[in-house]
């Protein structure tokens, strides 16, 4: 018998709402819009087929406070995570939202109608308070707080949905449940107790060995349940993740196992995800839910410490049990015994027994350097679909990013560099500057503060998709804002893939050399009023904070600038 959902009751919209779906679909037309960002599309997926049960909608004002100090919606159900939609002040404007409106929500990838919200309340959340309670920091170092800071609007819209339909998905259809389908498998092949395991990595020996060991224990089946949405950026991407789940799956004993993907945008918030993870578990019907060492952590803060303690997701876990109604399972940290050719809990392994174990950094370097991956690590069918999907450094594709005030230099340095880059060879090359490629993708005077960023983002989006393909890609914008640059070093580290390598290098010529040397007469017709836009005229160049590399022309030749970048390249065993 499948686990009860959190609250008792299952949310699925989508069957509740279907008696209505031709009505509901023509009201869409003819309502204004939302068009939903990625992670909003994801939450709203798992609000209207149930996997957020007891969420019927984003959260007003009142659950979203609640959950915020007290990990409880406003009427004390247990639910540890705010689920927000956000909107900006010219969006409320636009679409004359109110309490009682109706508006559509749409798919950003294909424009279909998903759902429809009635208002409830519009209101302006504390955003350092968030940080700080959910993420236990506001510290930009934690991509969830960064994601906060840097993408999320200024108001929260709050309301219950009706739902339209489902994301429509083009991708690994066969293993995408909702809770209903992954329920009625269950009882179809009357799995009674049926330990989840999360993940957003490959999956290695070990994890096919903890995960057996503790179905044993209870008796009970796995279900694999790794999340497909947002993850942590820099993370391998989705498809590659799958493809070795669907192998690794092969090695499970006939009939144990089952795959099923989650759409899920995680925060990488510890203790408060890895409850989280209980419920949503919980309402895709199973009974155990195996929680690890540094649950959903991200990494190290600004100071270089743990965001979270190594069992503070354990405990916080246990500490809601009886609420939760699902067992957890405390991930067991495995460890390879050469002499029995076996894994065995660390714990366990007596004294003075040889162990062997490759962490994931050295996995990473040799997957980077090419070098021996032993089967008793992992199998050759996982190997073999890491390596195709990430090959080794000297094959991998990177961006260098050339930020610096008109006429610094760093356009004659970005074609200096296409040259010595060719001349290289092993990579095509590609530079992205304004003698180069459309001027409204890289016009950088008389254009206001939103359009240059929207410009800006569409080079980041150029040139993170050719990095993703392997090629060195040079791009060489003005990019006088520090967020902007931020925004373009983010979407190349989210998107680029195997690609994902990025070197921002500060042309830091003085102003006063730029503007003497300046034969188009840009600095003296922006001075005269003529033109606007301009970077040390009339937009402050904001110094950047992020950088590989310093350089300056009236310090250094530009044959020393470009032989200081090969060298950053080359230390980074990427030439």
């Amino acid at each position: 018998m499948a686990n009860p959902p959190h609250g008792g009751v299952l949310k699925d919209l989508v069957a509740r709402d279907e008696p209505l779906h031709q009505n509901l679909k023509a009201e869409a037309a003819s309502l204004p819009d939302i068009v939903l960002t990625e992670r909003q599309l994801c939450d709203l997926e798992l609000i209207i087929n149930g996997g957020f049960s007891p969420l019927e909608g984003f959260m007003n004002e009142a659950d979203y406070k609640s959950v915020v100090d007290t990990l409880r919606l406003a009427d004390g159900s247990l639910f540890p995570m705010p689920i927000t939609l956000d909107v900006s002040k010219e969006d409320i404007t636009r679409l004359s939202l109110a309490p009682g409106s109706r508006v559509a929500l749409r798919d950003p990838r294909d424009d279909e109608a998903l759902a429809i919200i009635t208002v409830q309340d519009i209101y302006q959340p504390d955003r350092v308070k968030e940080a700080i309670e959910v993420f236990g920091a506001d510290d930009p170092a934690h991509p969830a707080v960064a994601y906060l800071r840097n993408k999320v609007k200024d108001y929260y819209v709050g309301g219950k949905l009706q739902a339209i339909q489902l994301p429509t998905h083009f991708d690994y259809v066969a293993l995408r449940y909702t809770p209903s389908e992954l329920r009625a498998h269950f009882k179809k092949l009357a799995w009674r107790k049926v330990v989840a395991f999360q993940t957003r990595n490959p999956m290695h020996r070990a994890h096919r060995e903890l995960t057996v060991r503790a179905a044993r224990q209870r008796q009970a089946n796995v279900l694999i349940h790794p999340v497909v949405g947002l993850t942590k950026p820099g993370d391998v991407d989705h498809y590659t993740r799958v493809r070795v789940y669907e192998a690794i799956m092969q090695k499970y004993p006939n009939g144990m196992g089952h795959l099923a993907l989650l759409p899920l945008a995680m925060r990488m918030a510890g203790p408060r995800e890895a409850v989280w993870h209980a419920i949503i578990r919980k309402n895709f019907g199973t009974t155990h839910f195996i929680v690890g060492r540094d649950h959903a952590g991200p990494g190290k803060n600004s100071q270089g410490k743990d965001f979270y303690g190594p069992y503070d997701a354990q405990d916080l876990v246990s500490k809601f049990h009886e609420e939760l109604q699902i067992e957890m399972v405390p991930f067991q940290q495995m460890t390879y015994l050469p002499s029995s050719d076996e894994y065995q809990p660390v714990d366990e392994v007596p004294k003075g027994v040889q162990t062997l174990d490759i962490s994931g950094t050295e996995l990473r370097r040799r997957l980077k350097t090419g070098a021996a991956i032993p089967d008793w690590f992992s199998y050759d069918a996982v190997v073999k679909t890491l390596r195709e999907s990430y090959p080794p450094r000297l094959k991998q594709g990177f961006v260098l990013f050339l930020t610096g005030l008109h006429n610094s230099g760093k356009d004659t340095i970005a074609k200096a560099l296409q040259v010595t880059l060719n001349e290289q060879g092993g990579r095509s090359v590609s530079l992205l500057v304004g003698d180069n490629i459309r001027s409204d993708l890289d016009e950088p005077f008389s254009h206001s503060a939103e359009e240059r960023s929207k410009n800006l983002q569409r080079l980041a989006f150029v040139a993170s998709e050719l990095a993703r393909a392997g090629a060195a890609v040079v791009v060489a914008p003005v990019a006088p804002s520090q967020d902007a640059r931020d925004a373009v070093r983010d979407t190349v580290l989210h998107s680029a893939g195997a690609g994902a390598n990025f070197f921002s290098v500060h042309v830091a010529t003085p102003l006063e050399h730029c503007e003497a040397t300046d034969r188009r007469g840009v600095y003296a017709r922006a001075r005269k009023g003529e033109i606007q836009g301009v970077a040390g005229v009339d937009v402050v160049y904001e110094e950047p904070t992020r950088v590989e590399l310093k350089v300056d022309v009236t310090k250094q030749s530009i044959p020393e600038i470009v032989h200081s970048i090969v060298l950053l390249l080359e230390t980074n065993s990427l030439l």
